[in-house]
């Protein structure tokens, strides 16, 4: 392996991470990198004096161009667009679980989606990436100043949607394994009891399997629809924990097969919003992992 490729290959991680923060997509997150990886391999190193920089700032603007084509296709997908999820590893320390699904779960890359395109860059390598704010006008090409305006715009706007509930990690945990167990017993009145009565349920079939066509509003509602699976397939439904976007969350698989990825928000005491990813495309990936464990 040559000096550059070692030097591409040592920032792909963090080129990653920047792209599917961007597009909420493992796979186009995945193209990205590959695209900004052909144009390095082309690139005259004399008009590079950082790599890291360089890479950064053409993987922010491949996928500010990436994100402004898949706003216009989202617009017209089949019910509610909601993040692909990815599997993640158990963090060494509490510090590091909270500082990492603070800018990756599920929700807040769904909050993102409110921002446009170079708002977003702006705000990701801002206040996650801890990027300053001359890389942040390098990377997507406006003043200091115009950054600085955009990633103040962008914590505005997202001020008032973030959770208002900080949930201990031991509480959220216990709370989704309680759920898990009533689910697979089939117990309505432990499933309703754990739902907030003004809970929300937003589903993503993507048009290929069944899903709510818009937000289910209401705990008894949602804990009917989780309490009919349950009826329908009995010993055939079963839930996993496991830790999504640096969050736990659970998986439910029918006979066998990976049926949805389920994401929570909690405020202490009962579940007060779900996710659920049941687009097939979306879920391959995490299927494939169990499926090889």
């Amino acid at each position: 392996m040559d000096d550059d490729a070692r030097a591409f290959n040592s920032l792909r991680p963090r080129l990653q991470k920047i792209a599917y923060r961007m597009l909420g997509s493992v796979a186009e997150a995945e193209d990205i990198v590959q695209d900004v990886w052909l144009r390095w391999h082309a690139a005259s190193r004399e008009t590079i004096d950082n790599a890291e920089a360089w890479l950064v700032a053409v993987t922010t603007r491949v996928a500010i161009d990436r994100l402004r084509a898949a706003k216009t296709q989202r617009e017209h997908y089949t019910g509610t667009w909601l993040p692909e999820p990815q599997l993640s590893g158990s963090p060494a320390t509490p510090e590091e679980a909270v500082e990492h699904s603070d800018d990756v779960s599920v929700a807040f890359l769904l909050l993102l989606e409110r921002l446009t395109p170079e708002a977003r860059a702006a705000f990701l390598l801002r206040e996650v990436f801890d990027a300053d704010y001359d890389e942040v006008a390098a990377a997507i090409g406006k003043t200091e100043a115009a950054c600085r305006q955009l990633v103040s715009r962008a914590k505005a706007q997202l001020r008032d949607e973030r959770p208002r509930h900080v949930v201990p990690r031991e509480t959220h945990h216990r709370l989704l394994r309680m759920f898990a167990q009533a689910v697979e017993r089939g117990d309505f009145p432990s499933i309703h009891a754990l739902l907030a009565e003004d809970a929300l349920l937003i589903g993503d079939g993507g048009g290929k399997v069944p899903s709510v066509a818009k937000p289910m509003e209401g705990g008894r509602r949602i804990a009917q629809l989780f309490y009919a699976g349950s009826r329908r397939y009995g010993s055939q439904v079963q839930v996993r924990l496991t830790l999504l976007n640096g969050e736990w969350a659970l998986l439910r698989f029918i006979e066998g097969t990976l049926e949805s990825a389920l994401s929570f928000e909690t405020d202490n005491e009962r579940i007060v919003r779900i996710l659920a990813q049941r687009n097939p495309d979306k879920l391959a990936r995490i299927a494939a992992a169990y499926a090889n464990a």
